[in-house]
């Protein structure tokens, strides 16, 4: 499946269960709801009834935070199982998860962990990829993380790397810009360079989100508004993508459900002024500066 075969949603917010009330009382307008993947994986229950709740108004769109791509044990065909059955309930048009490892035989470590930019690991993790997405039958993208630490193994750059990845097995990429923000902080690195350097064809979605900037370090911590910087990466790479889904993660410090679906309406004035009032923007590749 190519990318103009995939929809693009408009814009979405991650579903979290602070919003539940509202979003059953008011039944507001928003485009689609990304989901946890991992929060529905039951056998029934309080989850899956929201979760019915949820489908009969709105597209859903399956996000994962454990497959832990790069372990080195086994992949977990319980766990796909499970997905794949969750994917027939919300008919998601793609499935996502992280560029990272968490898992090592009899132990999940529950966080999304670096890998070594290095030929042998791509291979591996390119292999696995192709797996996940020949199982799951439908696309399948993988995202790339905030980091804080590198190895002294790295061969190459954190966008090289990804990109091949995602070349060598087919798969599609889950764009966070602001995990790239905060890595080319913590690391030093322009994230320019980042985005000049990945194969935009194969993005089917992308990530915003808050972060905590301590100066010396940042913190992608999805608990506050978008940065201004964040959204200036934005504005430069969305033109570029022809038009992907976007969506805003808020995971901690919620605020109410109205106050976050205005911050991620930011993204659909962006596409509207811009789109519209710069049909040639996608051909530079400086930031647009937004005042927001």
């Amino acid at each position: 499946m190519t990318l103009h075969q995939l929809p693009n949603l408009g814009i979405g917010i991650g579903l979290r269960a602070v919003h539940y009330e509202y979003i059953f009382e008011h039944h507001p307008h928003i485009d689609w709801f990304e989901i946890i993947s991992e929060n529905y994986m039951v056998d029934g229950g309080r989850p899956l009834e929201n979760l019915e709740r949820i489908l009969d108004r709105y597209p859903v769109v399956q996000h994962g935070v454990s497959l832990a791509i790069g372990s080195h044990a086994p992949l977990d065909f319980d766990y796909l199982k499970k997905l794949k059955n969750l994917t027939k309930r919300t008919k998601t048009p793609w499935v996502s998860d992280h560029l990272c490892w968490g898992r090592a035989p009899g132990a999940h470590y529950h966080d999304l962990l670096p890998l070594p930019y290095t030929k042998e690991v791509i291979g591996f993790v390119a292999e696995r990829a192709r797996i996940v997405q020949d199982y799951l039958e439908l696309p399948f993208a993988l995202e790339n993380l905030s980091s804080y630490v590198t190895f002294k193994q790295d061969e190459m750059p954190e966008w090289e790397f990804y990109s091949a990845v995602v070349d060598k097995a087919g798969i599609y990429m889950m764009l966070d810009v602001n995990n790239v923000y905060v890595s080319s902080r913590n690391h030093h690195f322009d994230p320019i360079d980042y985005l000049s350097n990945i194969p935009l064809d194969k993005v089917l979605q992308i990530h915003l989100a808050g972060h905590s900037d301590h100066g010396d370090y940042v913190l992608d911590t999805h608990d506050t508004y978008v940065r201004d910087e964040v959204w200036n990466l934005y504005a430069s790479i969305y033109p570029k993508t022809k038009g992907v889904s976007t969506l805003l993660e808020w995971d901690d410090n919620h605020i109410s459900f109205e106050d976050t679906w205005k911050e991620a309406l930011k993204a659909k004035q962006f596409q509207k002024n811009i789109i519209e009032s710069h049909p040639v923007c996608h051909k530079s590749a400086s930031p647009i500066l937004l005042n927001i």
